[in-house]
């Protein structure tokens, strides 16, 4: 099996929680992502074997203007063209290419598939870009959605129109090097009409549509069993649990008015932080010993010795956060972040802050739902019902497709509920 990813952590991360899954149940697997010292680092520690595509992802990240469109195209023909070159190398061989993350890596991991006649899944770590008749379309970089139309299906047909634009002329150059017919629609190519989504059906209740047999499988979690630095571990046991605040790999215009208001806001609630620096860097806004500061750590752990979790909306950190049981307040930057806020939201397991500068004010009186005793007891109420098996289902469904002989499920696991209709 060859996994084909690129992006930040949230996109690696999973990934090789299915790699693991797949190694256990017998397949030989190879992982392609981005050559990040910290993932290489990460796939290294669960003997993972990482096949280096594109280039480095954070400093691309870090020194992109949010929401800017600059450097887009070359950007994307890089991508594409690594999933024709090293991807395709890593390929030779295998039963399935799994691909997931921007439209030019899984357009091109498909067109690979089909070049060498194996088994391809797209797979989607979050559901607002799959084509649904609830809700809009995100807005591609530098393409903006008319905010006059209502109807979703015209406004998806549009989206599909602007992927081909942007998308479509570089994949047909490249099909066309290796001998295959040009694409009419990148974007539901990429998604074939099975599309796999590895999300909570908890967390998020994907509503079937007549276009699209989703096959969602839960979310892939890694388990993590790093111990917590000791000094981390010194701290939560010095006082009360503290509240958590981090951005992830998210960019920041801000950061340091973000922090400076977290802390301000959290210390009003007589609670003590934990900062998480991310890709944003942040630091600490005095010297008082009543902040500590960490880099990346097993957020499994952590999340359970936390009063809250103040985050910015990933689908990793925000499923994290949930089966770990801890209360939150999301603070959306973009992308699917408000999407996750809305179901914390929802769930009543936080709350969503309305945008992303957030003031004292306003994150005081989003920490007083989250910090609330009703909002912890529903915070494990619902932890409880987040399923652990989802790299498992996703591996058992991948290896039956190409003949692998695993173990079956039981019939009456978490496993099977909710995806033996649609999966076959």
């Amino acid at each position: 099996m060859v996994l084909s990813t690129y992006g930040a952590r949230g996109s690696v991360e999973p990934v090789a929680g299915l790699a693991v899954r797949l190694r256990e149940l017998g397949a030989e697997v190879r992982m392609c992502a981005p050559p990040d010292e910290e993932f290489a680092e990460r796939l290294a520690g669960i003997g993972v074997p990482l096949v280096p595509t594109g280039r480095p992802v954070r400093p691309v990240v870090t020194s992109v203007t949010p929401g800017s469109a600059a450097g887009l195209a070359q950007r994307a023909a890089e991508l594409m063209a690594a999933q024709f070159d090293t991807v395709a190398a890593a390929a030779e061989g295998c039963d399935a290419l799994v691909a997931t993350g921007p439209l030019p890596v899984t357009a091109g991991a498909r067109s690979v598939a089909e070049k060498l006649g194996i088994r391809y899944v797209h797979v989607s770590h979050q559901p607002v870009v799959l084509p649904s008749p609830y809700r809009r379309p995100p807005a591609r970089r530098g393409r903006p959605l008319p905010t006059d139309e209502t109807d979703n299906r015209a406004l998806w047909d549009l989206d599909a129109r602007i992927a081909q634009t942007m998308f479509g002329e570089m994949l047909d150059n490249q099909r066309a090097s290796v001998g295959l017919p040009p694409v009419d629609n990148v974007r539901d190519y990429a998604f074939t009409d099975r599309p796999w989504l590895a999300t909570d059906p908890v967390l998020d209740p994907w509503r079937q549509t007549p276009d699209l047999d989703v096959v969602q499988t839960g979310a892939w979690i890694l388990t993590d069993e790093r111990p917590l630095p000791a000094g981390l571990s010194a701290f939560l046991d010095a006082g009360e649990p503290p509240v958590y605040v981090g951005f992830g790999s998210t960019p920041m215009s801000a950061p340091e008015d973000v922090t400076r208001v977290a802390v301000e806001a959290i210390r009003a609630q007589g609670r003590r932080v934990i900062l998480s620096r991310g890709w944003a860097d942040l630091a600490p806004v005095d010297d008082r010993d009543d902040c500590f500061v960490v880099g990346e750590t097993n957020h499994q752990a952590l999340f359970r010795r936390v009063a809250a979790v103040v985050h910015h909306g990933s689908a990793g950190t925000t499923a994290t956060a949930t089966g770990a049981g801890a209360p939150q307040v999301v603070v959306p930057q973009g992308a699917d972040h408000p999407y996750w806020a809305g179901r914390v939201a929802d769930l009543g397991i936080g709350a969503a802050h309305d945008g992303p500068a957030p003031t004292v004010e306003s994150l005081t009186t989003a920490l007083g739902t989250a910090l609330a005793p009703e909002t912890g007891v529903r915070a494990k109420a619902v932890a409880r019902t987040v399923r652990t098996d989802g790299a498992t289902v996703a591996a058992q469904l991948l290896l039956d497709a190409v003949g692998g002989d695993v173990p079956s499920v039981s019939a009456g696991s978490d496993a099977q509920r909710g995806v033996t209709s649609s999966a076959g």
